[in-house]
């Protein structure tokens, strides 16, 4: 699943979520009740995380009182190792020039050249030791 490079990909959360909780399925993993780390993007009343837990900072839209209702969850620790192997993987992904500068209109073929930049991280990690 790809979005244009010039759009947000939150529109895409829900389809992808979708896909995500059924390879969880056949595989035989039950994902409920399970944190899932998002940025502020997703925080939204719209998006339905299918039983799992969000572990979104809150963001106040301007208001100076928080919102009713029950607190939510928040764990920095959490945000913060998520923000980290994020951070990692677009190193990684910074040495292929190519996707780098994103010289490709079409997103089935930038997919592509990630997935084998993708790759090649793995090989280089796994063929290492």
């Amino acid at each position: 699943m790809t979005a244009p490079g010039n759009r947000n990909e939150s529109p895409l959360f829900q389809t992808a979520l979708t896909q995500v909780m059924s390879t969880a399925r056949t595989v035989g993993i039950d994902l409920t009740q399970t944190i899932v780390s998002l940025d502020g993007d997703y925080d939204s009343r719209t998006h339905l995380y299918r039983g799992m837990v969000p572990n979104i900072n809150e963001n106040l839209r301007g208001r100076k009182t928080p919102t009713r209702g029950p607190k939510r969850l928040f764990d920095s620790s959490i945000f913060q190792e998520r923000f980290n192997t994020i951070e990692r993987v677009f190193a990684w992904e910074d040495k292929f020039k190519r996707l780098l500068l994103r010289s490709e209109r079409i997103s089935g073929l930038h997919y592509a050249l990630k997935s084998l930049a993708y790759t090649m991280i793995n090989l280089r990690h796994f063929c290492q030791g």
